[in-house]
């Protein structure tokens, strides 16, 4: 199998253990991926604004760019980038005098994009292009022992018409680390919005949010939270330290993305899971599941 793979910005410089974990894990499954060359953001998100066609521009050049590959779609791991991409994706589709009028504005660009590019997030990829199944089985350093708790967030599931799972009660993560030997942790919380962008001007919502989602996973009996989107990952990463400000009695509890566990089940090596990026350290309770 060969993917065109797109890895917007946050990959390259604050996740790239996100990256270069989720790079080795398709290795290993036998995936060859090839990047897109000349990228650019893809605007980060989707703007509600009916008229704000411009902001529109940055999604569907990524597209052209896929097309110029060439390929018909491709894949990302960024949930933000991929709630961007098939947003956009889907408004061009439905309304083709707002597609010609993008296509005016990029009147340099030789191809022009006709909405037919399909947009996957790798955990689709994973599903239902590889399979649970075969990943499990060559899952050589299974999780054992290990008590993860899936956070889905926002971008991944909502809104329906493009999520890649039920909105209300996803289970595609979960299921990904039962395949991978992992005790999976159900909690109320998976699917609650982890303060977003507050994290800029308002820090203090977004450490209440951590305090309340983390806590929940803790005392249901996790002990990792997996997620997939780089926004999330660092507000429940990072503002645990402004959590344990303001909730003393706060147990902080490591962050993954679900490519690094996906990576030491398949037995990458450690220098591409980089767990020395994870803010909480998580190499105490993988060593104490003798995992690393």
């Amino acid at each position: 199998m060969k993917l065109i793979y797109y890895p917007g910005c946050t990959l390259k410089n604050q996740a790239k253990n996100f990256e270069e974990s989720g790079l080795c894990a398709l290795t290993k499954l036998g995936v060859e991926v090839q990047e897109l060359e000349r990228w650019n953001c893809c605007g980060t998100v989707f703007s509600l604004v009916t008229d704000d066609l411009i902001h529109h521009l940055a999604p569907i050049r990524v597209l052209i760019r896929t097309k110029e590959a060439p390929a018909d779609s491709v894949m990302t791991m960024c949930a933000m980038c991929f709630n961007t991409l098939k947003r956009a994706n889907e408004r061009v589709r439905a309304d083709q005098e707002a597609l010609s009028t993008l296509n005016d504005l990029m009147y340099e660009e030789e191809t022009k994009y006709q909405g037919d590019v399909e947009i996957y997030h790798l955990l689709e990829i994973l599903k239902d292009k590889i399979g649970f199944e075969t990943i499990k089985q060559k899952a050589t350093h299974p999780l054992q022992g290990l008590k993860v708790a899936s956070y889905y967030g926002c971008y991944l599931v909502r809104p329906r018409e493009i999520g890649i799972d039920d909105p209300e009660n996803p289970q595609i993560l979960d299921e990904l680390m039962a395949s991978l030997g992992a005790t999976v942790i159900d909690f109320p919380y998976k699917t609650e919005c982890c303060g977003a962008y507050k994290t800029v001007d308002n820090p203090e919502i977004v450490a209440e949010r951590t305090y309340q989602i983390l806590n929940s996973a803790r005392e249901l009996g996790a002990e990792v939270v997996v997620v997939s989107c780089p926004l999330c990952a660092f507000n429940l990463d990072t503002r645990q330290k402004e959590a344990l400000k303001l909730f003393p009695e706060f147990q902080t509890i490591p962050i993954l993305y679900f490519t690094q566990l996906l990576a030491l089940a398949l037995n990458c090596p450690e220098e591409k899971i980089r767990l020395d990026l994870n803010y909480i350290d998580p190499k105490p309770i993988l060593k104490s599941k003798a995992l690393i």
